[in-house]
């Protein structure tokens, strides 16, 4: 049922995007080898809960969450809720949690580090499946926020540097 969701979810914005799929790409280090991709290309869709709302946060694949920096994002304590919270709330299992096409309506952050690379794959609803999107396809199709919520400083250095040459 969840990839049939984003199938929906594309074929109603009329986006012509394939939905690959492949064995098992339900982690990062399992979607990274089965695309034959560097793990930061990997869109990471993490669920939080927040009191009673939810938030998801998309990173590259490779970064982790700096729990101080969603603490003062949000003002509150980053909290996973259980796996069926999960299917309840984005109608896609863990492991296959895409950012679009979901059973109800929640904000969706898009952290910087994911703007290193010109294309990522995010899941796209089943724990083997994935979905190419260039940065601008993922921040429209997600209506997402751009957020700095990793624990790796040096990246973000980075992220300024190109934000300044797209500039030039």
């Amino acid at each position: 049922m969840s990839v049939e969701m984003v199938e929906a979810f594309l074929k109603q914005r009329e986006k012509n995007i394939k939905i690959l799929t492949f064995g098992d790409t339900s982690t990062v280090a399992k979607a990274a080898e089965a695309l034959g991709v560097n793990p930061g290309e990997i869109a990471k869709s993490l669920l939080f809960k927040l009191k009673e709302d939810f938030v998801m946060i998309l990173m590259a694949g490779d970064q982790r969450l700096d729990n101080r920096k969603f603490k003062d994002l949000f003002k509150a304590k980053a909290k996973m809720p259980e796996a069926i919270e999960v299917m309840e709330v984005t109608g896609h299992p863990v492991g296959g949690v895409c950012p679009f096409g979901l059973k109800q309506t929640i904000p969706i952050y898009l952290d910087y580090s994911l703007q290193l690379y010109s294309h990522v794959f995010p899941a796209a609803g089943a724990p083997n499946t994935a979905i190419k999107l260039n940065i601008d396809e993922l921040k429209e199709l997600t209506n997402g926020q751009w957020v700095d919520v990793i624990q790796n400083p040096a990246t973000l250095s980075i992220i300024d540097d190109m934000e300044y040459l797209k500039d030039i």
